[in-house]
């Protein structure tokens, strides 16, 4: 057919060209982009795609940064406990120095006491400067709000405390077996003991002997005829410090024996080395085991000359049995700790009349303490939620929190903290209770290395591997990313030479196309 008026195949040659054209310039944009998506309508699903991956990416590399930046606050307050360890080993030197009286002039020790007041200055100083970016890490800024503490309650630590946005958490705790102390009462039946009796080798000049043992270790005491049982108290509380056992009058012919902590692993050990055929004695009587504060009289006693007694005879303590917000607490004497990934606290229970622990096997439940919120909260992960949070509680490390120690005084204990070494208080090292002192600061480094081990914990398993998870994450999802969206430029280098022929080979045929036409003029003539 020879038409002039309608070129059919002008017409198809240009829609081919027009279609070339564009998927040459597609092509040039991909590769001039390095993207195979550059706008919704080159691929509407993968840009979804592509677009939320970007969205992971951008949270994953902002959780990256933030566990970063949480391991140089850790860091931070680590070298500042750092510090603190190496000026409590120097106090342990100054109280074992100061120990050594006869050696020392009182000016040495008055000059030892004010290095130790310096290094309590030191130590608060240390924990007040202590910062990051002006956020004061070790003087209780960083540690957990709490109220309503019961008085069940003698001390806790909250390590970490995971708590909702803008809500409380409650610490209930539940006792179905209180801690119990071992221990056992002396029955003397008289209040002063009357030795030489029948049995005895040597009449007035028998001895009554007997051996305390306990944590701490034994000691064997002597006793003539006529001592009474005050004397006999004394004796025992005066090495309580290397037996671990203190007494306590029971009724006027008897001594009530106690290890000085609770728990199992706590006991007091008796072992009779001579009678001295003592007179009138009832002998040793065990504890109640539901109820330590009456002897186990319904069993009866061992007498004193009882193949038990002289062989030894031993009574061990035990531990609570614990729950913390439904979740059984490992314990030890009274002191339960549960971690969980929502709560990690420990809490020393009241020992007292009125505490829990107050009788054996008994029952109680009570809301220790009401935490408020505080702590250091850290987002370590890329979706903002409780799951990609994670929480630390530093607590003020000062003189005065730290290196709270009971001290047996021979009726009670006092407690004393890391300031009372100051001058002037109780445990200084220039005329106080040097050996007090020394355990206070023996408590304060446990203190402080317990917290620099959990700081260290933190971060090397969780901001560490945190960190390499997240890595790991923003590898695999900038992979993901790229395969979606980012230009395969091989395949588009040959897709762009294609196009280019075929754009040549279309305008070529375009040109034919607009030529037919002139050859229908020839049949003009």
């Amino acid at each position: 057919m020879s038409r002039i008026v309608s070129n059919v195949p002008s017409l198809t040659a240009q829609r081919v060209l027009s279609a070339n054209n564009a998927s040459l310039n597609t092509s040039l944009e991909r590769l001039s982009t390095g993207l195979r998506i550059n706008r919704g309508k080159d691929d509407p699903a993968g840009l979804i795609a592509s677009e939320n991956l970007r969205s992971e990416l951008a949270g994953t590399g902002a959780a990256i940064g933030n566990a970063e930046r949480a391991d140089q606050v850790v860091n931070i307050a680590e070298g500042a406990l750092q510090e603190l360890s190496t000026l409590l080993e120097e106090l342990q030197a100054l109280i074992t120095e100061n120990a050594n009286v006869a050696a020392l002039s009182d000016e040495e020790r008055a000059a030892n006491q004010q290095q130790v007041d310096s290094i309590l200055r030191t130590i608060d100083r240390i924990a007040d400067s202590a910062s990051f970016q002006g956020l004061r890490l070790l003087n209780g800024n960083l540690d957990y709000e709490v109220d309503n503490i019961s008085g069940n309650v003698d001390s806790f630590k909250i390590n970490a405390a995971k708590l909702p946005f803008g809500q409380t958490m409650d610490v209930d705790v539940v006792v179905t077996q209180s801690a119990q102390v071992g221990g056992f009462v002396l029955s003397f039946g008289n209040a002063n003991i009357n030795l030489g009796g029948a049995g005895a080798s040597d009449g007035a000049d028998s001895l009554f002997r007997f051996e305390v043992a306990g944590v701490e270790g034994a000691r064997e005491l002597s006793f003539a005829s006529g001592s009474s049982v005050a004397d006999i108290i004394s004796a025992i509380n005066s090495v309580t410090d290397l037996t671990g056992v203190t007494a306590t009058a029971s009724g006027a012919s008897g001594i009530r024996l106690e290890s000085i902590g609770m728990g199992a692993d706590d006991f007091v050990r008796v072992q009779v080395l001579d009678d001295g055929g003592i007179d009138a004695a009832d002998g040793v009587y065990r504890l109640t085991d539901n109820d330590t504060n009456r002897a186990d009289i319904p069993a009866g006693a061992d007498a004193f000359n009882a193949s038990t007694v002289t062989n030894g005879i031993e009574d061990d303590g035990q531990d609570a049995t614990v729950t913390v917000n439904g979740v059984r607490a490992t314990v030890n004497g009274t002191v339960a700790r549960v971690n969980t990934e929502f709560l990690d606290v420990e809490i020393d229970l009241s020992t007292g009349t009125a505490g829990l622990d107050a009788e054996a096997q008994r029952a109680g439940t009570v809301t220790a303490f009401r935490i408020l919120g505080g702590g250091a909260d850290f987002q370590l992960a890329s979706r903002v939620n409780l799951n990609g949070k994670v929480s630390l509680g530093i607590p003020q490390v000062t003189a005065r929190t730290l290196g709270r120690a009971e001290v047996f005084n021979g009726s009670g204990y006092d407690t004393f903290t890391l300031q009372d070494l100051g001058t002037g208080r109780d445990v200084n090292i220039e005329d106080g209770n040097l050996s007090s002192a020394q355990r206070v600061v023996s408590q304060a480094i446990e203190d402080v290395t317990k917290l620099r081990g959990r700081l260290g914990a933190f971060q090397a398993n969780t901001v560490s591997s945190t960190i390499r998870s997240l890595q790991i994450a923003f590898e695999n999802t900038t992979a993901a990313e790229s395969v979606i969206r980012d230009t395969d430029f091989a395949a588009q280098t040959a897709r762009l030479s294609q196009l280019q022929i075929l754009n040549s080979s279309s305008t070529s045929s375009l040109a034919i196309a607009n030529s037919q036409p002139q050859s229908v003029l020839q049949l003009l003539g």
